[in-house]
């Protein structure tokens, strides 16, 4: 019987884990900033954490997975 092997080493996979919650984190962070009244404006969907920083912690999360599926174990 054969020894089974995967395509990926550990380091890749922890990587990858790392990469999704990057942008699961970044996607959470994007949420929310409505108001319940559609005739009040809420100026909290112009925040820093949503223009700025959730798109961020989205892109380098896509940056850490393309390096994992890159990188030699």
């Amino acid at each position: 019987m054969e020894k089974q092997t995967f395509i990926f080493g550990k380091k890749n996979y922890i990587l990858m884990i790392g990469g999704i919650a990057l942008m699961v984190l970044g996607y959470i962070l994007m949420a929310g900033g409505g108001s319940d009244d559609p005739e009040v404006f809420n100026p909290a969907i112009f925040s820093f954490q949503r223009i700025g920083l959730a798109p961020l912690l989205v892109v380098a999360g896509l940056v850490l997975e393309v390096y994992a599926i890159m990188t030699k174990d």
